[in-house]
C-alpha cells in the first residue's frame, strides 16, 4: 500500500504501518485509525478498498512527508535569516536547542579536528615529507 508516496509493507500493522510516513508518529497513528474506526492490530495487507480510501481522507488533514519537510526547512531558513540566535546555530552547525558542546555534540559538529598540538600520524607526515626533500 502507498500512503503519501511511502510504500508501507503489507506485514505491517495499521499503527506501526503509518508511522513510515514522516509527520506521523504512534500517537497520531492511533488517532487517524480511531477516526477510521480500524483496529490498530490489523495488518496493512487485510484492508480493504474502503479503509484505504477512510484513512487517506483523514491523512489528507495534516501535513506529511515533503509539504511539512519543505515547511520546516522554510522555518529554519527564517531563522537563518532574521540572525536569530537558533538560526545562528543552524549556520553554525552547532546544537539549537541548548544541549552542551563541550563534552558531546558530536552528531552536529562532526569528528573531532586537532588544534594546537599535532597527532601522530602528522608528526610522521612532516618527518615524511622533511626526508624526501
Amino acid at each position: 500500500m502507498r500512503l503519501g508516496g511511502i510504500e508501507i509493507p503489507d506485514k505491517e500493522r495499521l499503527e506501526i504501518g503509518l508511522t513510515k510516513v514522516y509527520g506521523i508518529g504512534r500517537t497520531r497513528a492511533r488517532k487517524i485509525l480511531k477516526q477510521a474506526k480500524l483496529s490498530e492490530a490489523k495488518r496493512v495487507a487485510k484492508l480493504t478498498g474502503g479503509e484505504k480510501a477512510r484513512i487517506l481522507a483523514l491523512l489528507e488533514k495534516y501535513k506529511i512527508e515533503g509539504e511539512l519537510r519543505q515547511e520546516i526547512r522554510a522555518n529554519i531558513a527564517r531563522l537563518k535569516i532574521i540572525k536569530a540566535y537558533r538560526g545562528l546555530r543552524h549556520i553554525a552547525g552547532l546544537p539549537v536547542r541548548g544541549q552542551r558542546t563541550r563534552d558531546n555534540a558530536r552528531t552536529r559538529k562532526g569528528k573531532r579536528k586537532t588544534v594546537g598540538a599535532l597527532t601522530k600520524e602528522m608528526w610522521t607526515k612532516l618527518d615524511s615529507q622533511k626526508k624526501a626533500k
